[in-house]
Parts: C-alpha cells; structure tokens; sequence
C-alpha cells in the first residue's frame, strides 16, 4: 500500500512537484462538445392529432424553456404553467416520432444523482386546488415513450417514465407558481429529481414543498441508462401513445451533470496531476478552489484530501 509523508516544507512541495511531472494522465469522462443538452434531429414524423403550428423539431434542441409566452402571456415556467409557444415544444402526435441526438456520449455515471443519466423535459402541468396558490391536485400529461441507443441502430425502450410527465419543468427557483415575471434565480436542468418519488407523493403539496422535494432541479423525467442495460447512449427517440387526443409535447433533453468529486479541481470527472498541480499552485494562500478543508489556508491538510481522493485511472 502506498503511503504519502505530509510535511508542510519546501522538500514536500518539491516532491509532490515531482509526482505531478511523473504521474501518467489520467483518462477523462466524455465531456460535453458543444452542449449538454441534444444537439441534431435524426428524425421527425409528426403523428395524428400532433398540434397544428407545433411542428418543428428543432425547437426541442438546446436549454429547455425558463419563460413562456412572450408577446401573448408572458410567465415564468413553474409546474403549474408550462412552456406554451410553438417556438418552444414541438408536438409528437399519436403514433408520432421524433428522433434527437447529442454530440457527444451520455454516459452512465455513478456519479449523478440518484443514477439518472438522462433527462426529458415536456409540457405537463400539476393542477392547482387552491385557486393561484399552487397547490398539487394532480398531473395534466400526455405521455409518449422514451427510447434509447448508443448507436441509432439498436434501440431499447425506457420503462417508468413518460416523455412528458412528472417531473414538471421549473425555470427560476424564486418564481412565485403563477407569475408573470422571470425569477433571478435560476433552477438545474442538469440536476435529476430523485426518480422514487410518484405523483400520490406530490398530491396536496403547496408550492415551497413542492420546490423543496425539487431540491435545486430543473425537473422532467429522468431515466438511468444502466438500468435498461446501456453503458452509454447518444440517441433519443420519443414516440407518441396509441390513445386518440393526447399529444405530448416535448421541450428538450439534457445529459446529467455529476456529482463534483472531492477534489477534482479542474473538474475533469478524476482526482490527478492536473488537480494537484493546481492545489500546490495555491499553496499557502487562501485561494477557495484549492482550500479543500475551508480552514481559509491551502496547506497540508488539503494535500491530504486531494490524495486521499486520488483516481488510479480509467472512468470513474
């Protein structure tokens, strides 16, 4: 077993000066290329019933919507008012197909919370009992189901989540449930919320408790590719319900950002040479990236949780 003498002296700092020239690089997690959230469509076969003017599958690239209705209703997104414009979700229709791919891998990463990977953003809305207060009575959706691939050829259906269902997408964290005006702060579309919860959970919760159960989320549905026995996936397809008068709408997907890892300073997805090369960087100044411990010094107590963090390569 390796062990590391802590010595907060020039000959330590020289040595570990030394380990960061000599250590091999690391391997690093597939970073995003352009965007984390898809970037092309494959395909799109709008189904029977799919919204006339709703019809353009490019507007279901990019960022999912934080603000709605500009120019008609102007509102802040929040689970009971969802994105509404044919600028912002494109409808699927019955039996309907629409095919996005990102630029780079999604990968299955132990690190993301709750092992989501994936997420799909729609236009459901939770129903509000308590007349503009926001107050969960249920979950207006119009499902669709979500397929995954790796390589546009072979496809797997995801089960337990619906395109456009729970969770609903919330734009600002200090929007009021109904309001008109954007919020300044702004909610993860990258972060999961925790895929156990159900809609009986969510029934009866006012609007601070439905954003605490939320917990930072952007919402939509999020699915963890390893559970449907994939590694990696860079192709999603949505296809439409077999039931006359539902169209799911759909906003968006977005690939999970992970969990930060103790110590991975530059945030590579590994703990290394890079990262210690930036921490001995810091060395006796109150620089925060590298003050690990937050005593408000970068020292040897630093160097100890960077190293006791250390990946030995490959993903993590």
């Amino acid at each position: 077993m390796m062990r590391f003498v802590l010595l907060d002296s020039p000959w330590c700092r020289a040595c570990c000066a030394c380990l960061v020239a000599c250590a091999p690089a690391a391997s690093q997690r597939a970073s995003y290329a352009d965007s984390p959230f898809a970037t092309s469509v494959i395909s799109y076969a709008p189904g029977s019933g799919a919204v006339a003017g709703f019809t353009n599958p490019s507007v279901a690239l990019g960022s999912p919507e934080r603000f709605t209705g500009e120019g008609l209703f102007p509102q802040a997104v929040t689970p009971f008012q969802p994105a509404y414009r044919p600028n912002e979700v494109v409808s699927i229709g019955v039996g309907g197909q629409l095919t996005l791919a990102f630029d780079h891998d999604v990968l299955d990463d132990p690190r993301n919370p709750f092992g989501v990977d994936l997420i799909v953003f729609g236009n459901a809305f939770f129903t509000d009992s308590s007349f503009g207060l926001g107050v969960v009575a249920g979950l207006a959706a119009e499902g669709g189901t979500i397929s995954l691939s790796a390589d546009g050829v072979e496809w797997v259906t995801a089960k337990g989540r619906a395109a456009d269902g729970l969770f609903p997408t919330v734009g600002y964290l200090d929007a009021l449930p109904f309001s008109t005006v954007a919020g300044t702060v702004e909610s993860d579309f990258l972060r999961p919320v925790d895929p156990s919860i159900a809609i009986d959970d969510c029934v009866g919760l006012t609007y601070e408790q439905l954003l605490e159960m939320y917990d930072g989320s952007g919402g939509g549905a999020g699915i963890d590719i390893a559970a449907h026995g994939l590694t990696r996936v860079r192709f999603v397809r949505i296809t439409g319900p077999s039931v006359l008068g539902t169209s799911p709408e759909i906003d968006a997907i977005a690939d999970v950002a992970p969990a930060a890892l103790a110590g991975d300073l530059d945030g590579d997805g590994v703990v290394g040479a890079a990262d210690l090369a930036t921490l001995l960087a810091g060395w006796g100044t109150s620089n925060a990236a590298a003050d690990l411990n937050g005593d408000g010094l970068v020292g040897a107590a630093d160097l100890a949780a960077l190293l006791a963090a250390w990946t030995i390569g490959g993903e993590p």
